[in-house]
């Protein structure tokens, strides 16, 4: 990868990554000056927390805000990369030879958030170069410092065939660059931009019409950006949101745009949810199968905004619902868990590291969960059989 050796190849808010490490991604927050250092220095806040050396001051000297104590370094330029274009990462990737550890990270994650490997074509394959992309129905370019699309307009002739393209951890930030990709790659129905540091301005994303599977974990994302995206995702069917510290969910309107009349999945693991009513706020997703609120900060939950059981009104919420998880939460009272015996659909559910779950917390044991959960069929990952279920209920 190609160093950049002017001082003004860099701006601040320009995602970067260190040279001889495309795993070490930063944003660039200071270009200038350093008290008692000569030259031009270029002031990174990494992503990963211990990357750097301060929090963006030096000997007392303020230059910019670092995300912690340990994020912040001031690198020379010429040990700092602004990435690649997808086409040379497409080379790079897939015209030499692939490690086994760079086999084993190609993945992306599947419905049930497992890793699922994807094809590798690896330079046996692939003997006169460029030609030969069009039998790529996947691609992993995770990790490669991708920044942009680059100068070509023919990614749909070299790849007309390429449905799945992962681009974790790369340097990409624009959506209208994001808007181009899909827009040339017509068969690409799954997109994966889990720790990119996306930008706040989605209004520039025109509609994607093929995409199916989204994937945005840690990506830095606000619910009032997904409430911008939704209206150019009328077929999506998951969304994987991991990660980005969604503490509040905006009303969703069915009515008016479709929004998001087709999700099927919803991964909202990993945030900072605490309130119930904020869930709600999802119920009349109509074709709704599984959402996952592993990792959140739920303690209880309930049918009406107010807290108060109403039938009339739990009665649509959720109408597809099968698949609950909630592992991980603060949730702690059988009133919770009877509350999920609303929901008309739902059949496997997770409540693993729960106090409810705890004995030392106060929790019950599971036969009492499975004889208070009237249709449970798969509890904390295990199916509950017929004899399970009728012993539990006379205990």
């Amino acid at each position: 990868m190609k160093a950049e050796s002017s001082n003004e190849s860099f701006r601040i808010g320009q995602r970067v990554h260190s040279l001889n490490d495309p795993r070490r991604v930063g944003t660039v927050k200071y270009v200038g000056d350093v008290e008692g250092y000569s030259g031009t220095w270029i002031g990174v806040d990494w992503d990963q927390d211990g990357d750097g050396k301060h929090d963006g001051s030096v000997n007392g000297v303020f230059y910019f805000s670092g995300r912690s104590q340990s994020s912040a370094s001031f690198v020379r330029s010429q040990n700092l990369s602004r990435g690649i274009t997808l086409l040379q990462a497409l080379e790079l990737r897939y015209r030499t030879t692939s490690t086994k550890d760079e086999e084993d990270e190609m993945y992306v994650l599947s419905a049930k958030n497992k890793r699922v490997s994807i094809q590798l074509l690896g330079g046996d394959k692939i003997q006169d170069k460029l030609s030969r992309f069009d039998e790529l129905t996947s691609a992993s370019l995770s990790y490669l410092g991708v920044s942009s699309l680059g100068a070509s307009s023919d990614l749909g002739s070299l790849l007309p065939n390429l449905k799945l393209l992962d681009l974790t951890g790369n340097l990409i930030s624009d959506w209208e660059e994001i808007g181009a990709l899909c827009e040339q790659l017509p068969a690409l129905t799954t997109l994966n931009l889990s720790c990119n540091s996306l930008s706040s301005d989605v209004t520039s994303l025109p509609q994607l019409k093929n995409i199916r599977v989204l994937v945005l974990n840690n990506s830095g994302l606000s619910w009032t950006q997904v409430e911008n995206l939704r209206r150019s995702l009328p077929g999506i069917e998951e969304l994987h949101l991991m990660g980005n510290m969604i503490s509040a969910i905006a009303p969703i309107s069915s009515s008016d745009d479709q929004a998001f009349n087709s999700l099927r999945l919803l991964n909202l693991d990993d945030n900072c949810i605490s309130e119930w009513s904020e869930v709600l706020k999802l119920s009349q997703l109509p074709c709704l199968e599984q959402l996952y609120l592993n990792k959140n900060k739920l303690s209880r939950i309930f049918h009406s905004v107010n807290g108060n059981e109403s039938p009339k009104q739990s009665i649509d919420s959720f109408p597809s619902l099968h698949c609950l998880l909630l592992g991980a939460n603060n949730i702690g009272d059988l009133a919770s868990i009877d509350a999920l015996n609303v929901f008309p659909k739902l059949v496997d559910i997770r409540l693993s590291d729960n106090p409810i779950t705890d004995p030392v917390r106060g929790g019950v044991p599971r036969f009492v969960l499975i004889a208070r959960l009237t249709k449970v069929q798969v509890l904390n990952g295990s199916e509950v059989r017929a004899r399970e279920k009728k012993d539990s209920e006379i205990r």
